[in-house]
């Protein structure tokens, strides 16, 4: 069943314009506190619609990977604060959960084997084995060609294993892509063409992105709206090309020295 909503959850709400009616993910007065008793997030509230590529960008210690790890709950949420397809996600499976809602991290964690069999991984354990064809498509998605299906892991460079990581997380066909800096070891070249592959599944298959990223010009480029994050807050929602016009002092400190 769809959540209720009432008019204070809403005053803070991305609404992106969807031929969907029902949001794909929903966040309802989340917080959380170190154990200092330091505010990390405060009161954060937002929804994000199908295919959509939502980007969170702001100072270092604002609290977006936070945020972003809490969205397949890598840390616990408190429940009824996050909710996937109208579903609490604290009530899911979180190993389903985290097949339905990826994660691509800044710095890639390959197991042992070949490419091949990092990409077979998340099929595997379901009890489905990928045809050459599939781990051939998702390489690509990658921005790999097929000669590295049989390559070992442990010879890759930082950018191939993060391509690497990509497939592999591809593999399970997720609805949600949270990617924390995914890029950041990338060359330009490799850069463009995963944000391509990227958006051409947003497109194509309805996959939406939360996108964490330092680089203001890759947000510009992706992203449907932009969170400014600062001390835990959402201070604006803007599209990227009013992004040059933010207006809270914070949030423009940090524009003007990126």
């Amino acid at each position: 069943m769809a959540h209720d909503y009432t008019e204070q959850d809403k005053d803070h709400l991305l609404n992106i314009p969807s031929t969907k009616s029902y949001p794909k993910l929903s966040v309802r007065r989340l917080s959380r506190r170190a154990d200092t008793g330091d505010t990390i997030l405060s009161n954060l509230s937002f929804d994000v619609f199908p295919g959509a590529v939502v980007g969170i960008i702001g100072p270092s210690g604002s609290g977006k990977s936070t945020l972003l790890r809490a969205l397949n709950r890598l840390w616990e949420p408190p429940a009824q604060t996050i909710f996937l397809d109208g579903q609490d996600v604290t009530k899911l499976d979180v190993i389903a959960l985290r097949r339905r809602v990826g994660m691509l991290f800044q710095t890639p964690c390959l197991f042992e084997g070949t490419v091949s069999d990092n990409v077979r991984y998340g099929p595997k354990l379901r009890g489905k084995t990928l045809e050459d064809g599939e781990v051939l498509a998702l390489l690509q998605q990658a921005d790999l060609d097929s000669s590295f299906a049989d390559k070992p892991v442990h010879g890759l460079s930082v950018g191939q294993s993060q391509r690497v990581a990509l497939a592999r997380t591809l593999a399970n066909r997720p609805e949600v892509l949270l990617l924390d800096e995914p890029t950041s070891s990338l060359d330009p070249v490799s850069t463009q063409n995963i944000e391509a592959s990227l958006l051409k599944l947003c497109k194509d298959k309805s996959l939406t992105l939360v996108l964490v990223s330092h680089s203001i010009n890759q947000v510009q480029r992706m992203a449907d709206v932009v969170f400014l994050l600062v001390n835990g807050q959402i201070v604006e929602i803007v599209t990227p090309g009013e992004l040059e016009n933010a207006s809270h002092p914070l949030a423009r400190q940090f524009l003007d020295a990126s």
